[in-house]
């Protein structure tokens, strides 16, 4: 898809590392100028790319979202292409043993960040075209025990982008969700990490990363081949889908 991003401008959401930046680097290299949004302090060096911006933005501050969004489109022009992946991961919690705090943490991150980042992003498309990409989570459809939390800001999430879809068809806005399953390359997953997973399914490290119906871990090109090719005009006729990049999930399926 060499030059398929020519001329447009993305707002990625997480984008200092995981999912986020290999989608903005893959963005870039496509020809697309880049706004990486991330807590972490690094994002504004995350990448070397001359087309990339980081800024270090809370996004759950609707004021410190406006203004790093409206600082790139006064200086792109106007944004085409939203990726919005910010999230984090609460799991370990049974229901009897959840904090309602730590399920108000989660629906205020993984669900209602993305409203926030969504209507700035919508204010500086203008009125379309443009393509958006919601990070759904394989917990939508195969939720586990332990993660409350998690799953139900992420179903949350999936309703909010198939009512977008909805909304935004007429602006010729498309709207469609990726359903990652685990991402074994990314920093989250370290070797302990790994371990002790596959310990608690009885399985060996190499197992566990393999245990699809395809038989193969899913890495973070996967994620964001996907993520671009639902981006591009190749599924310019395509808006509301669910697109699971999970190796073939028996329980999804």
């Amino acid at each position: 898809m060499s030059g398929t991003f020519d001329g447009r401008a993305a707002v990625v959401t997480g984008a200092a590392g995981g999912i986020g930046l290999a989608v903005s680097e893959a963005l870039m290299a496509e020809g697309a100028r880049v706004l990486g949004l991330d807590l972490a302090e690094g994002v504004a060096t995350a990448s070397a790319d001359p087309r990339w911006t980081g800024v270090r933005t809370d996004v759950t501050d609707a004021g410190a979202v406006h203004d790093a969004v409206e600082a790139f489109r006064a200086s792109v022009g106007r944004v085409d292409l939203l990726v919005s992946n910010a999230g984090i991961f609460t799991a370990g919690q049974h229901i009897v043993d959840l904090e309602v705090e730590t399920f108000r943490r989660s629906l205020e991150v993984n669900l209602t960040s993305h409203l926030v980042v969504l209507k700035e992003v919508l204010a500086a498309m203008g009125d379309g075209p443009g393509s958006i990409v919601i990070i759904g989570s394989r917990n939508v459809a195969a939720p586990g025990p332990g993660a409350a939390a998690y799953s139900a800001a992420k179903a949350g999430l999936t309703q909010l982008g198939r009512v977008a879809a909805l909304e935004l068809a007429p602006r010729g806005i498309r709207v469609n969700i990726v359903h990652p399953d685990a991402v074994f390359n990314t920093g989250l997953w370290t070797d302990e990490a790994l371990a002790s997973s596959a310990k608690r399914y009885g399985m060996s490290v190499e197992q566990y990363k393999r245990n699809t119906l395809l038989g193969v871990d899913v890495r973070l090109s996967d994620v964001s081949d996907a993520v671009l090719a639902l981006l591009s005009d190749r599924f310019a006729r395509t808006t509301g889908a669910q697109v699971p990049v999970d190796g073939g999930n028996i329980r999804v399926i």
